[in-house]
This record gives structure tokens, sequence and C-alpha cells, in this order.
């Protein structure tokens, strides 16, 4: 049984994979951005263990942190929360380039930092959900798609940095996924949503878990995940 801590345990792909790793008897450990929340993923996911941290502040992580117990170790250390604010250059705000950069990329990035001795004993495996947008950046989607080609980047430093370490490092990119944020997605953009067009968030699970399940002897570096539909 191994001790994996995930972000964005609250929907979508974060509560498929945490659903999946606690039918499997593992050891949960889940990133709630407050008390009211850390509650809902304790009643979601009976016998997992809660830590609040506010991705919007991850300044403040590493004092939150200091005050609440953390696993011994951690075997997978999933990065799986994100938001998205859609808009062209030319008109969105700097707040909106600072919200998105900060839960997508300098957040992951400081969770990273304090937790990784905690994965090196375990010679585990850090995932980053990533997005299609980390690959390719379209019209309206500049800030979003610079915060995910950043957690590139975090995640390609991160494997060549920890290998000798042990420690394995996989960047996942779904396409479109019939989740929450793709709703809010759809509502930004102006479209209908429906999720039967989309990829199912177990579909990524799985290959989140294929990535951490692999033997030892190989890494998945990275996984890209489009609709088959």
């Amino acid at each position: 049984m191994g001790t994996h801590l995930i972000t964005g345990a609250g929907s979508g792909i974060g509560a498929a994979v945490a659903r999946r790793l606690a039918e499997r008897g593992e050891d949960l450990w889940l990133l709630a951005r407050n008390a009211v929340r850390a509650k809902e993923l304790a009643a979601q996911f009976p016998g997992a263990r809660t830590l609040v941290g506010d991705l919007a502040t991850p300044e403040k992580l590493s004092w939150a942190f200091g005050q609440q117990p953390l696993p011994d170790r951690i075997d997978s250390l999933h990065h799986i929360a994100g938001v998205i604010e859609l808009g062209a250059v030319g008109d969105l705000p700097a707040k909106a380039w600072q919200r998105q950069l900060t839960a997508n990329l300098v957040a992951p990035a400081e969770i990273t930092r304090l937790l990784l001795p905690l994965v090196r004993v375990a010679q585990g495996h850090v995932v980053f959900v990533n997005s299609g947008a980390g690959l390719r950046a379209n019209a309206q989607w500049g800030a979003y798609a610079a915060s995910k080609h950043g957690l590139k980047a975090l995640a390609d430093s991160l494997r060549a940095e920890e290998h000798d370490n042990g420690v394995r490092v996989t960047s996942v990119y779904p396409g479109r996924t019939a989740t929450p944020m793709q709703e809010s997605t759809h509502r930004q953009e102006g479209k209908e949503y429906d999720p039967a067009r989309w990829i199912d968030p177990e579909s990524v699970a799985t290959a989140i878990l294929t990535a951490i399940d692999l033997p030892r002897d190989a890494e998945m570096n990275d996984v890209s995940v489009r609709p088959g539909r």
C-alpha cells in the first residue's frame, strides 16, 4: 500500500484518481484550499486524510504545511488542480494572468519543493496533469497555455534533477475531458457543453495509474490523451 497526495481531488480527473486509489486500499492525502473544503473531501473519501493549503497563495504554503501533520513518505504526488480564464492577449488583464500562473505553475512548483524530501524517501513519482494547451497555444488561450507550457518546463527540469534520486516524473496532456472545468471553458467560449463528446475522466485516471504502476525499469515521461470519439 502506497501513500499518495492529490490536489484537485474534489471533482473531475482528480476525483477519478482518488477514487481508484481508494478502491485499491491506498493511503490518500488530499489537498484542500480551506477547512470547509477539507471536511467535504473527508466525507467524499472516507479514510482519506486532508491537508489545507490554498493554491492561490503559494507563498503561504510553507507556513500552512508546517502547522499540520504530513505523511512520512509520498509514493506519488499528483498535481491535478487548476484554473482557466480565456481571453485574447489584447484584452486579458494582468490579474487573470497572475491567477492562472499562480495556481497552475507557481503553486505546483512550491508544493513539489516542500514535499520533495518525502517523495525522495519513497523514490516516488510526481505526476503533473498538464493539458493539450501545454503543447500548443490557440487564440484566446494565451494565459492558460503559458501556465501549462511552464508546467511542462517544471516537469522536465525536475525529472533531470531527480533522476539519480530514483524519483520519476510524468506529464499527462489530456485533451478536452468531461469535467466541471470543461463545462466552465465551454461557457467562456459561448459553446454548448455535451460531456458525451469528450474524454471520460476515468480514462485519464487509467493513464495516470498506468504511469505510476509501471515497473521501476521504465518511466513514462509524457503521456498525451486525446478524445477518441
